[in-house]
């Protein structure tokens, strides 16, 4: 019986998960890549690490870091060779949280944030973050300049504070509301590829929100928000599909 595969660790989720070639593009058939195939490209060819570090940072064999890079190689010449478009999600990983504990993350962005904003955050405290502008729910998330962030014990908001965002795009947001210890998200509009990065960072989205932010964090912590799971952003491209991004991983699992 095959062990089962195990868990790859991956530091950042693509902040752009889908290329379409300029002509075309309905015609060709689409390629694939993993997030883990993904992360063995940007370790190695962009950080410029060899094979056995990239083997430590996703904390894997080195002989499973040759075999991802080689099919997410033999994938990127496909797209280049053939003019096909590309399309990153899915595989067997889990990202990197901040809180440590990873070979190579003591100094990294998640790892500032975790530790600015969790010293902050009680046991069985909520932290809500809403899409925010002069005191509404912005409508943009991929745009959004700025969130607020709201403590809730009890179901009773006990502190606010703005987190700067810059509008920097969804990947990244993502990542700056998870290393801001956010377990859930008010927004308005937002895009699929949006959706499969919060969902990958594990943040509960209530998407299609409008109004006061205020007020809607006091609906929430009393279910009765009104908002839209299918909401969907128009300013996003036409090809940001509305996949959850899911994957496999879960509990540890045994070496691979």
């Amino acid at each position: 019986m095959p062990r089962p595969t195990k868990c790859r660790k991956v530091c950042h989720f693509p902040r752009t998960q889908e290329f379409y070639p300029v002509q075309d593009a309905a015609e060709r058939e689409l390629v694939v890549m993993t997030v883990d195939e993904y992360e063995t490209i940007r370790l190695i060819d962009r950080e410029g690490l060899s094979q056995e570090a990239c083997s430590e940072r996703m904390q894997i064999a080195r002989t499973t870091v040759q075999k991802i890079y080689e099919t997410a190689r033999k994938k990127l010449a496909d797209v280049l060779v053939d003019g096909r478009p590309l399309k990153i999600e899915g595989g067997e990983y889990r990202l990197c949280n901040g809180q440590g504990g990873f070979h190579g993350c003591d100094r990294c962005d998640k790892r500032r944030l975790y530790q600015l904003h969790q010293n902050t955050k009680g046991e069985h405290m909520k932290r809500i973050a809403v899409a925010y502008e002069n005191g509404m729910i912005f409508q943009h998330f991929g745009h959004t300049e700025q969130f607020r962030l709201y403590d809730a014990e009890g179901g009773v908001v006990v502190s606010t504070r703005l987190l700067a965002a810059g509008g920097s795009g969804h990947a990244a947001l993502a990542e700056l509301l998870q290393g801001a210890g956010v377990d859930a998200l008010i927004c308005g509009g937002i895009g699929g590829g949006a959706v499969s990065a919060l969902n990958a960072v594990g943040i509960r989205l209530y998407a299609g929100a409008s109004g006061d932010a205020d007020a809607a964090v006091v609906a929430l912590l009393a279910d009765k928000l009104s908002y839209d799971p299918a909401a969907r952003c128009s300013r996003h491209g036409e090809h940001h599909g509305a996949d959850c991004g899911g994957h496999g991983c879960g509990e540890p699992h045994e070496p691979a």
